[in-house]
């Protein structure tokens, strides 16, 4: 005698269920990351939201300094060990891949957000700008945040911030291979969402000592980013990325 069990419609539903969590996980991760990055705007510009770069809890000037260097530091050390293959292929062992980019957004999101919430603001003034120069500096950091808005696109935007994979797993699809691209901006510097970075944390029409520092320290932490960005890029590409880095700038066309 024989049995059979006929478990298709229990696994279809598990499965899907399953999915959807992975879908609904990675819509929930692109959510905080657009609501942080919207408030980075506003905390580094100083402008409408309710605690800035230059406002909230005050402490010593030492106490300060240390607490502020340690979430940067935690920044540094989630957003860089996380992007690393070797915690990639670690993530792969213990969930779905799928997620892997979705929990990098999502815990890069909440690091930024404990910056915020945290930071203790040195208002000791370093430089003032007078108007009409005032405006153009606001300018400036809004044109800064939006050339790494313009650039996360022209790589795919929806990619690099997980949504891709988490749809493609909800649809039962494989997300293709990264696809070495160089458009728009590419084709004249090789870290143009960097370069928007920089722009934007040192274009202020007052700087103070603590917006200072974090422009300061954000911006070496780009460039330690950078060098390690383009070991794995050499890793993934090869002579193709080595040619590509031999021929266009790093941050500014022509220069450097």
């Amino acid at each position: 005698m024989s049995i059979t069990l006929h478990n298709g419609p229990a696994q279809t539903a598990s499965s899907l269920a399953a999915r959807s969590f992975v879908l609904g996980y990675g819509v929930l991760a692109y959510l905080t990351f657009f609501g942080t990055f919207l408030y980075a705007v506003g905390f580094t510009a100083q402008l409408v939201v309710p605690k800035t770069i230059n406002s909230g809890a005050t402490s010593s000037t030492g106490q300060a300094l240390m607490i502020d260097l340690a979430l940067m530091s935690l920044f540094a050390i989630q957003h860089s060990g996380m992007a690393r293959q070797g915690f990639k292929k670690l993530f792969a062992a213990f969930a779905s891949p799928a997620l892997e980019r979705s929990t990098y957004v999502l815990l890069a999101s909440l690091s930024l957000i404990l910056l915020f919430w945290q930071w203790r603001p040195i208002t000791s003034i370093v430089w003032e700008i007078g108007t009409p120069m005032a405006y153009a500096a606001v300018a400036g950091s809004f044109a800064g945040w939006l050339i790494v808005l313009y650039s996360t696109f022209l790589i795919s935007h929806f990619e690099l911030f997980g949504l891709t994979q988490v749809v493609s797993h909800f649809a039962g699809r494989l997300t293709e291979p990264m696809k070495f691209r160089t458009p728009g901006l590419y084709r004249l510097i090789r870290h143009p969402i960097y370069l928007g970075f920089i722009i934007a944390f040192w274009s202020t029409p007052t700087m103070t000592f603590g917006h200072m520092l974090f422009a300061t320290v954000t911006t070496a932490y780009i460039f330690v980013g950078i060098w390690l960005e383009e070991r794995d890029l050499i890793t993934l590409f090869g002579d193709q990325y080595r040619h590509y880095r031999e021929k266009v700038a790093m941050l500014i066309p022509g220069l450097f």
